[in-house]
């Protein structure tokens, strides 16, 4: 026994000792790979080293079935000074494989065109646990008594049933700026996707089946909350609390942050002006972005709803137009209110807003009006302006893609028109392809706060493109963008919580629920970041060693540790904003 136990010792020891070791790494889609998709694996190393070939191995057989020798070297992603991308889109065949080059050899993965079945409606397994009002997760409510009205002129202190929606991110702050863009996201997956979705839970997220497909139930979450938010037309409100919710990990229906009115917490109402109640301040210029956001996904909600509950679907319709027509009195960018830290959603865009609005509204009503503004919007601004930038302000550019302009395509097939906004969508991929093109992940986001949202975006804007005018020219670095988000890329990692369950993700994320011994499955995190940005965040630290340190490169850094809140942390938009692609996925068998 005691012979067992030294070699069982020996054996785990020297497997340690070889991981250490380790100098070279193959970084793959966990979730594998479609038939037909574009296959790129890549290959970084510390050493220099003359990459020739590299092979892929049947898992089952033990045999070599492809073997590549021309593998392409990028330039170095310091401290890898040899990086590969290593091509096998040729193989096509459904099975287990593994890849092997130079001493590296990949995880398992496979090749099957059901890769992606259902990870759509994994993602709303965090949508769910995010809600606020009765939490399925906690089978608990939370947040009963919201709240009270603040810069709301004579209405000041006023009592205002606002109870439902999501919470925001690990904290419980909530706004329609997310909130809105979540819902339309999700409506839009449905709209596009209907197939992609399964019935297994009730409208209130509790397990069962209601005849509804659990996205329409998430999407009416989101719905019901946004016409308490918008409970007259010349009346929005933008923010449910600030930054004193930031006391420390708690479970939503134990929160104990106090406001100065018992359990009533802060409703902040949308004036068009500078806002903040302590020492920091915002920069809001007007409403339209707000307005225009509630426009959207009431319109969108309108289309989906009318052949299941017309009443609802008129109500929607009607408080659609009145938005709109607010946010054309009032232009400019509502933005969030700080509180005691100087952290806020710097949105300073928001004809992108009034721009999908007016065209959701035209596509509802055939009202030409709208079309004529959704046109006139949209020509204000071609290209998001991250796109192809080094940085951005927090939220300063949001949505993250401009969801008008694919829309406007679309409605105008053939025309001049519709040719002039594919181009402005294909200029805004080429910014950030270009941006990427001599990193091996060809990752061209800028690694500002919540990366993987920008990420998210770009395959978004990528696979409508793709879609609307049948051109192909992006489908690599399409590829190598969703690849990232699941473990080709520096630390090889997924950037889901939970996906794939037999892999490599983040489990140790910003959460109470985590921290508290719980898990926050389907939750896409923040994304890594530059380092500079990591180093100058405030309260920012990490809780234990580093378990990607020889991972992080002079582009980003990314730990999966909860005391990171600039990297792993799950936000719902950005979780919902994934809903689509994901759902396209699953439908598109090529």
């Amino acid at each position: 026994m005691k012979a067992i136990l030294l070699s069982l010792l020996l054996a785990i020891s020297l497997q340690i000792s070889c991981r250490k070791q380790e100098s070279e790494w193959i970084r793959i889609n966990q979730l594998g790979y479609r038939s037909n998709d574009i296959k790129v694996a890549v290959f970084t190393g510390l050493k220099e080293r003359e990459l020739k070939s590299f092979r892929l191995i049947d898992v089952s057989s033990g045999n070599t079935v492809f073997e590549n020798n021309d593998p392409l070297r990028t330039g170095p992603l310091m401290p890898f000074k040899s990086c590969y991308r290593l091509s096998f889109t040729d193989l096509k065949t459904e099975g287990t494989y593994r890849i092997e080059a130079g001493n590296a050899v990949s995880p398992d993965f496979r090749i099957s065109d059901d890769v992606y079945d259902g990870t759509a409606d994994f993602l709303l397994n965090y949508m769910r646990q995010q809600r606020c009002g009765f939490n399925p997760f906690l089978k608990d409510s939370c947040h009963t008594h919201d709240g009270y009205v603040i810069y709301g002129g004579d209405d000041d202190s006023m009592h205002i049933d606002v109870t439902g929606g999501w919470h925001d991110a690990a904290d419980y702050l909530q706004y329609v700026a997310t909130s809105a863009n979540a819902t339309y996201q999700m409506l839009f997956s449905f709209s596009e996707n209907p197939s992609s979705f399964s019935d297994a839970c009730l409208a209130n997220g509790l397990p069962g089946s209601d005849g509804i497909p659990d996205v329409l139930n998430e999407a009416r979450w989101g719905l019901d909350w946004l016409v308490k938010m918008n409970p007259s037309p010349g009346v929005m409100y933008n923010q449910i609390a600030d930054d004193r919710d930031h006391i420390g990990f708690r479970f939503p229906n134990s929160d104990t942050a106090n406001y100065g009115k018992g359990r009533e917490r802060p409703v902040y109402r949308c004036t068009g002006e500078v806002q903040g109640l302590f020492k920091y301040q915002n920069r809001a210029t007007g409403i339209a972005s707000t307005a225009g956001k509630f426009a959207s996904a009431f319109a969108r909600g309108s289309a989906v709803y009318k052949p299941i509950e017309p009443v609802f679907a008129d109500l929607l319709a009607k408080k659609a137009a009145k938005a709109f027509n607010y946010g054309l009195l009032h232009p400019g960018a509502c933005q969030t209110a700080p509180g005691t830290a100087p952290y806020f959603y710097e949105e300073d865009n928001w004809v992108d807003d009034m721009e999908l609005a007016a065209i959701e509204l035209y596509k509802l009503t055939g009202d030409r009006k709208y079309f004529v503004h959704a046109v006139d919007f949209g020509r204000q601004e071609t290209v998001t302006p991250w796109m192809g930038a080094d940085t951005a302000r927090h939220y300063q550019w949001y949505p993250f893609m401009n969801m008008g302009h694919p829309l406007i395509a679309s409605a105008t097939a053939g025309t001049d028109i519709s040719s002039e906004f594919l181009g402005n969508m294909k200029l805004g991929l080429k910014k950030i392809m270009e941006k990427g093109e001599n990193n091996p992940f060809l990752a061209g986001v800028p690694f500002i706060w919540c990366s993987n949202n920008l990420v998210t975006a770009t395959l978004t804007q990528a696979g409508l493109y793709r879609k609307i005018s049948g051109d192909n020219s992006f489908e690599e670095f399409e590829a190598a963008c969703r690849d990232w988000l699941f473990g080709c890329n520096p630390w090889g990692t997924g950037m889901v919580v939970g996906l794939p369950d037999d892999g490599d993700f983040p489990e140790n994320s910003h959460s109470s629920y985590v921290v508290k011994g719980l898990q926050v499955p389907g939750g896409l995190v923040d994304g890594p970041v530059y380092p500079s940005i990591f180093l100058n965040l405030k309260y920012l630290y990490l809780s234990e060693d580093d378990e990607y340190a020889q991972f992080q490169n002079d582009l980003a850094v990314y730990h999966d540790d909860y005391a990171d809140y600039s990297t792993n942390e799950c936000t719902m938009d950005g979780t919902a904003c994934l809903v689509y692609y994901l759902s396209s996925l699953q439908k598109r068998k090529q």
